[in-house]
């Protein structure tokens, strides 16, 4: 019997397909590989190290199965992803139990380290971080009609607050030809939706070819037969070109929807996080962007409490959160990461200063989510279908404006069943909580 392996993912996207790779490179050398990884041999967490909450659910789930392998339902334990490329020395020390660590550059190696943890051989590789593999073959771990492709790895923005850079690595796009071939293969393996990611999309193509190449890779994909929704996810401001204006305003393929992670409005607290742009800019970039894309959907990420964050100054930010009135908005209480910058930076702010404004900030554009889904309300929308709920005796999904496992959720009920993947019409009839609920009025729409 072939020993099973279980493969637990956290965090991001761009982690995700990490970790796709690692299970394909492992079923190719004749593991199994177990759907439930509390039921498996050897358990695989490729981790999230990118701020105290993410390290925290890490760290947990780590505790959860070493707990199982004190009680011997499981007998190997091997971390991968962000936080055991950052912590190596730490984990070795404070987790024993665990029995290997492997940096992101030694995921190619993943086949020869479950070998020698059999083996009951301790290891700890930590190739470099540019040796991680870019392409490779996948098993999906989404719904089958969606699929990640990571266009490029690592971030050279170097923001002040994120560790990232340290973490991942300098930035380094994919070659067209491979994206453009893996595309191909995932529309012929039937998926619909194909979700571009990357720490830096904007900058895809700097590297290579010494010029954005975003908005020419999406033309192309957008050529390619069987996707019907290409989504962006994070453009940076400074790097949104009128050529990918162009783009997504012209391409019915590409929904009209961005993640624009902006972090604040104020200038000077902006300048300290090392990112560019003031209010001014934002605001003129974000009208720019309405009226040339009618119907975007502008979904933004803000922090809270950064050190030296005056009263002003997120007063300020407040009033912008009000005045512009984004789509989505998650706002983080500042996170004081090791070995960055801002870390060292006087006027840090205390524990509950942050978390009172990030609360405050989230209350407000709670306020006006429900505002623009009660304006949604007879209205008709496309969605695509992701399950049953048996408890509310309905179908639920999402709309062009929902990102997955980012935003919300459409629920609906259709007088047929419904599959997975099937793009459906619904007409909004009312709201619930922050998510909109409707009948299907088209199954087939074209």
């Amino acid at each position: 019997m072939p020993t099973k392996i279980g493969m637990v993912s956290l965090g991001c996207p761009k982690n995700q397909v990490d970790a796709e790779m690692l299970m394909f490179r492992l079923r190719e050398a004749g593991y199994e590989l177990s759907q439930d990884p509390a039921l498996a041999e050897v358990v695989i967490i490729n981790t999230c190290g990118f701020i105290e909450s993410a390290k925290q659910e890490a760290i947990e789930e780590t505790m959860e199965y070493i707990t199982l392998k004190k009680e011997g339902r499981i007998k190997k334990i091997i971390l991968t992803g962000c936080l055991a490329e950052r912590y190596r020395t730490e984990i070795r020390e404070e987790m024993p139990e665990v029995d290997a660590v492997v940096g992101i550059g030694s995921n190619k190696d993943i086949v020869s380290i479950v070998g020698e943890v059999l083996h009951d051989k301790k290891c700890c590789r930590f190739g470099e971080k540019c040796d991680l593999p870019l392409d490779g073959g996948r098993i999906l771990s989404t719904l089958p009609f969606y699929a990640y492709l990571k266009i490029a790895e690592g971030c050279d923005n170097r923001c002040s607050y994120c560790a990232i850079p340290d973490i991942r690595g300098k930035f380094r796009s994919r070659p067209m030809e491979s994206l453009l071939a893996e595309a191909e293969d995932l529309a012929a393996k039937g998926v619909k939706e194909l979700v571009v990611v990357a720490q830096d999309p904007t900058r895809y193509g700097q590297d290579l070819y010494g010029e954005y190449k975003l908005a020419e890779l999406l033309q192309k994909l957008a050529k390619i037969d069987g996707f019907r929704w290409i989504r962006v996810l994070y453009a940076y401001p400074e790097r949104i070109t009128e050529e990918l204006i162009d783009v997504i305003a012209s391409e019915p393929k590409i929904v009209k929807y961005l993640d624009l992670p902006i972090q604040h409005c104020n200038p000077d607290v902006l300048r300290a996080m090392r990112r560019p742009g003031n209010r001014e800019s934002l605001e003129k970039l974000i009208a720019h962007l309405q009226e040339r894309i009618p119907g975007i959907t502008l979904r933004t990420t803000l922090i809270a409490g950064f050190p030296g964050e005056t009263k002003e100054q997120f007063e300020e930010l407040c009033e912008f959160v009000k005045a512009v009135r984004f789509d989505r908005l998650g706002c983080f209480a500042y996170s004081q990461e090791e070995g960055t910058p801002a870390a060292e930076m006087e006027g840090q702010l205390d524990d509950e200063t942050k978390a009172d404004r990030a609360r405050i900030v989230t209350e407000m554009q709670m306020n006006i989510m429900a505002e623009k889904n009660e304006a949604a309300v007879g209205r008709e929308i496309l969605c695509v279908v992701e399950g049953y709920d048996r408890w509310g005796e309905c179908f639920f999904g999402r709309s062009e404006a929902d990102a997955p496992d980012i935003d919300g959720k459409v629920f609906f009920t259709a007088e047929n069943k419904l599959a997975i993947g099937q793009f459906v019409k619904v007409k909004v009839e009312e709201t619930m909580d922050l998510d909109l609920m409707g009948v299907v009025t088209d199954e087939h729409p074209e």
